[in-house]
């Protein structure tokens, strides 16, 4: 019988990780499987426009790796999410297993649709903060509520309320406009990038 079929009604990671397939999305939370749901346009848009940002920028500045929803990233013995987003430092990418990842990225990015938000901003949230995640964006490709946090201590603390530009806090020179951060009216990504790029250049000869 296929182990799908009978799979416990508690999984542990390591029975997650042996039950996952290529092309299969989904968390385990609190050792019970959650499956990713299909996305609508403006989250699929949304998301995209980051994952080339910030995948070209990482490149261009040979600052590690980002993967987009394909690496299982395990937490804990009941804790295994794969991350819209995520961001590994030159070092966390080396130690990356061929499976998945046994330690938490740097940072985080999940875009929120109806079935996963409750988890995104609620039990992921909490493990993202509990197992060490730098920093964790949480983008809204519908209300465009976005929030922005990055660790302060032992938590993840709001940055960037109210604030038109947002400075990444784990990526170095990396950052956002808010205004970009809409599925509706997205900007080229090359403009953005270079935009980047200028400024963080600027920085450096200072």
């Amino acid at each position: 019988m296929p182990l799908k079929a009978r799979r416990p009604a508690l999984m542990t990671s390591e029975e997650f990780l042996e039950w996952l397939e290529p092309g299969v999305s989904a968390d385990l939370i609190g050792g019970e499987i959650k499956m990713h749901s299909p996305v609508n346009l403006r989250h699929a848009r949304l998301l995209n426009f980051m994952d080339r940002l910030l995948a070209g920028y990482v490149e261009h500045e040979d600052l590690g790796e980002v993967h987009r929803e394909n690496v299982a990233v395990r937490l804990s013995i009941r804790d295994t999410f794969m991350p819209d987003l995520a961001y590994f430092s030159k070092q966390q990418a080396a130690r990356l297993l061929d499976t998945h990842a046994h330690f938490p990225p740097a940072f985080i990015v999940e875009a929120l649709s109806p079935r996963t938000a409750q988890n995104d901003t609620g039990r992921k949230f909490a493990a993202y903060e509990l197992h060490g995640v730098q920093e964790y964006w949480i983008l809204d490709p519908e209300q465009l509520q976005h929030r922005f946090y990055c660790r302060v201590g032992d938590m993840l603390g709001e940055i960037g309320a109210g604030m038109e530009r947002i400075e990444s806090a784990s990526v170095p020179g990396f950052w956002v406009k808010r205004v970009w951060l809409n599925p509706a009216r997205l900007p080229p990504v090359s403009k953005c990038l270079a935009d980047i790029l200028s400024k963080s250049q600027s920085a450096k000869r200072k």
